[in-house]
């Protein structure tokens, strides 16, 4: 009988609606065990989280790891830094951006069968009228489709 592989993904749902996104990278991330067993089941948020820029090194920073009763972690390690792992090449391309003006924010984390992967992608934070237009913009579609939201 063969086992299937379960991928969950956890989504940075606030990414796309503070951002305009721009280029996407899949890279990889340094977690310890309790770490890698919360994130197989889930247990992750990215609300909030960055990814910073230390000794030409990328590091997620204020992403949230909550552990369970088989594997707990400690409150002080909920929300360490973590370092991403990913070519010389990229890393170098990400400091020029970065350095342009543009942040780098991670969108969702994918569980590849072993592998615990985020993706993570350049944006420009978006002003006020821009969130509005981009409400406005969703709430049309739903009507389109047939949706209708009264309050």
């Amino acid at each position: 009988m063969v086992k299937k592989k379960i991928t969950k993904r956890i989504y940075n749902k606030r990414a796309s609606f503070d951002y305009q996104l721009g280029d996407s990278l899949t890279v990889g991330i340094a977690l310890d065990g309790p770490e890698t067993k919360a994130a197989r089941n889930g247990s992750v948020q990215l609300k909030g989280a960055y990814v910073n820029i230390i000794n030409n090194e990328l590091w997620l920073i204020n992403a949230t790891i909550s552990g369970s009763a088989s594997s707990p972690i400690n409150d002080t390690d909920k929300v360490r830094n973590r370092k991403l792992l990913a070519r010389r090449k990229e890393i170098d391309r990400l400091i020029r951006e970065k350095n342009s003006g543009l942040t780098i924010i991670p969108i969702e984390l994918l569980n590849k069968s072993r592998y615990i992967k985020l993706k993570i992608a350049l944006g420009k934070g978006k002003k006020n009228y821009d969130k509005r237009d981009s409400i406005k913009k969703r709430e049309q579609e739903r009507k389109i489709q047939g949706y209708t939201h009264t309050k």
